[in-house]
C-alpha cells in the first residue's frame, strides 16, 4: 500500500506540478503528516522532490524528471487497455491519435503486461451506442471539440423542440459529453438563462442538432476558473430528471407484470416504484407509485408495458389508458374486407 501511495504521489507531482501538502493529502486520502513522511521517503530513495515554503509554496519534482510505466500493476494495465474507445475517439477526430498512443503505451509496458493488455483488447469490447438505434450523425463534433480545446467562440444555428425550432446562438464551449451514445456540448451562452458560472449562463446542447457552425474569429474566451465539467453534468442530469417528471401515477401490477417491470422502465422510474411498493395483496398484485412526465406520455408508456398493469390514479391517466385501449380494440375488431396483406379496406 505504501509503495503504491508513493508512486501515486510522484505521478501527481509529475502531472500537476507544484502541490501543497494539504492538496496531496486530499488526493491521496491520508493525513498531512503522512504526506511529509512520504516525501522524506522519496527523497531518501533518490527521487528529486523538493519543497518550497511560503503561501505560494509546495512540493515539486526537479524539472525534467519523469517516471516510467514500470510501476503498473496487472489490474492497472488491464484498465488502460480498456480506456481507449475507438468509436468516440474517431468521432472526435482522434482515431489515428488514439492508435498511435496505444502503440506508444504498448512499447512502454514491460513484456508481461504488454501481452496481458493485448489479451484484454482481444477479449473485451466496449460499445457505447444504444440498442435498436443507428448511431447519431455528428459531422460537426470534431469542430466543436476543437473549439473546446482552443477556447474559440462559435456561432451556431441550432434546432430545438420549442418554437421557433431553428435559433441562432453564440456559444463559448466548455466541454463535450458522451451520454448513452449521444454527444452533448456544455457551453456558456451569454444572454441565455441557465446555470450561472461567473455571470454567464451554462447550458447543454445536443451536437447532432447543430445545423450550422462558424468560428466567430475573435480572441479566445476566458474559461471560468474552477469549472468542473463532471460536477456540472451530474447536476444537469439530476435537474433534467426532476423537471422531466411533473406528476405521479399510482399503479397496481400483477405478479408477472411486477417481475417484468425492471426490464421495461428506466432507472429513475424503477427506483421510485421499488421505494413506494407495498406488500403484495392476496392475488399477488403490487401497488406502487411512479413519476410521470405527462398524461399523454404516460398513456403510451402504460400501454407499452402490456397487460397486468392497472392505473389507479390520477383519474385523467386512467381514463386516457381506457380510451386508448378501447380504440385499439375497435381498430382490431372492425376488420372488414381485408386484402391479401391483411390490411382492412378504407371506409
Amino acid at each position: 500500500m505504501t509503495a503504491s501511495r508513493l508512486l501515486s504521489l510522484v505521478l501527481l507531482l509529475q502531472n500537476r506540478g507544484r502541490m501543497t501538502a494539504r492538496q496531496l493529502a486530499t488526493e491521496l486520502e491520508v493525513s498531512v503528516r503522512t504526506v511529509y513522511r512520504d516525501v522524506d521517503a522519496l527523497s531518501a530513495a533518490g527521487v528529486p522532490v523538493y519543497g518550497e515554503p511560503g503561501h505560494a509554496g509546495g512540493f515539486s519534482l526537479v524539472e525534467g524528471y519523469r517516471t516510467r510505466l514500470t510501476g503498473l500493476h496487472e489490474a492497472e494495465a488491464d484498465a488502460l487497455a480498456l480506456a481507449g474507445l475507438p468509436g468516440p475517439a474517431s468521432e472526435l477526430g482522434l482515431g489515428a491519435d488514439l492508435a498511435a498512443a496505444q502503440l506508444k503505451l504498448d512499447a512502454a509496458l514491460p513484456p508481461a503486461l504488454r501481452e496481458r493488455a493485448a489479451r484484454v483488447r482481444e477479449r473485451f469490447h466496449l460499445d457505447t451506442s444504444r440498442w435498436y438505434r443507428e448511431a447519431e450523425q455528428v459531422p460537426r463534433l470534431a469542430a466543436v471539440a476543437e473549439a473546446v480545446w482552443n477556447r474559440r467562440t462559435l456561432r451556431v444555428l441550432y434546432r430545438r423542440w420549442a418554437e421557433p425550432q431553428e435559433v441562432e446562438r453564440e456559444l463559448c464551449p466548455l466541454g463535450v459529453v458522451l451520454k448513452a451514445g449521444v454527444w452533448y456540448v456544455v457551453a456558456q451562452s451569454p444572454g441565455r438563462t441557465g446555470s450561472e458560472v461567473r455571470g454567464a449562463a451554462v447550458r447543454t446542447y445536443r451536437v447532432s442538432q447543430i445545423l450550422r457552425l462558424t468560428d466567430t474569429g475573435g480572441a479566445p474566451f476566458e474559461r471560468p476558473t474552477g469549472f468542473d465539467l463532471a460536477a456540472y453534468w451530474r447536476g444537469w442530469v439530476a435537474g433534467f430528471d426532476e423537471h422531466r417528471f411533473r406528476g405521479r401515477a399510482v399503479l397496481r401490477l400483477s405478479g408477472q407484470a411486477w417481475r417484468r417491470f425492471p426490464e421495461q422502465v428506466d432507472t429513475v422510474v424503477l427506483d421510485a416504484a421499488e421505494t413506494h411498493a407495498e406488500q403484495p395483496d392476496a392475488q399477488g398484485r403490487v401497488r406502487t407509485v411512479i413519476p410521470i412526465e405527462s398524461v399523454e406520455h404516460a398513456t403510451g408508456e402504460v400501454l407499452r408495458l402490456g397487460p397486468g398493469i392497472e392505473v389507479l390514479e390520477p383519474p385523467e391517466l386512467r381514463n386516457a389508458v381506457a380510451d386508448a385501449a378501447r380504440a385499439l380494440l375497435r381498430l382490431h375488431e372492425a376488420r372488414t374486407g381485408p386484402d391479401e396483406s391483411g390490411v382492412a379496406d378504407p371506409v
